[in-house]
């Protein structure tokens, strides 16, 4: 219990931290006069649009490689396959389905996104390797646009901060906790590149972009 609650603790003091990085960094953007102009709308996914990611090991999963294919785009959402099976997205690139969970409203992303920009979601979420289910309750900021470093190469993205709470039910019995995600978004790869989540549940893992093929 003491372990949690100073894991829980040690989590939103980080959360709280990157909060407060931002709002500096904005308030001094402002007094310099920059005009914080950076912003991007959603990305314009095609069918054929690829992207191979890389996941990290977590305590209840080995590491792995996947690769989504985009195979239809309309109005409604995005169609497409996770090593072959089935991949479910909304415009905004929202996952409600994969061959691994099913969400309702991870929304990870909220166009046109600036830095500054927050929002608060509730998630309920189901992991099929689990077999667990339960709800998240999120709130994010948009922390600054910066150059991140990944296998795919080099690129100016907006970095996020996600903090909040989940609960749910395991296998093993009840569960609950802080999860924290920090993640980039690059406009040029018209996806999320880098993600990096801290779960008591799962621990702590990352995705990253290996490489991709975008459509003209």
């Amino acid at each position: 219990m003491e372990r949690n609650a100073s894991t829980a603790c040690a989590s939103i003091r980080a959360w709280a931290g990157a909060v407060m990085a931002a709002l500096s960094f904005i308030a001094l953007a402002v007094l310099s006069g920059s005009a914080l102009a950076q912003k991007a709308d959603r990305p314009n996914i095609k069918a054929g649009d690829q992207w191979h990611f890389s996941k990290s090991g977590d305590l209840r999963a080995p590491p792995r490689n996947f690769a989504w294919i985009v195979t239809s785009v309309t109005p409604d959402g995005i169609k497409a396959t996770e090593d072959g099976k089935p991949l479910l997205l909304t415009p905004d690139l929202k996952v409600l389905e994969s061959p691994w969970r099913k969400d309702s409203d991870l929304r990870l992303l909220s166009f046109p996104l600036e830095v500054g920009k927050s929002w608060s979601y509730v998630n309920d979420y189901t992991y099929k390797d689990t077999g667990t289910t339960g709800q998240a309750k999120h709130s994010v900021i948009v922390l600054t646009y910066e150059r991140v470093r990944v296998p795919a190469g080099e690129f100016d993205a907006f970095k996020l901060s996600s903090y909040g709470n989940f609960s749910g039910m395991s296998r093993d019995g009840p569960i609950s906790g802080v999860s924290t995600r920090t993640y980039w978004y690059a406009p040029a790869a018209r996806a999320i590149v880098k993600e990096e989540i801290d779960d008591p549940y799962r621990g702590r893992y990352r995705f990253e972009l290996v490489e991709s093929t975008l459509q003209p």
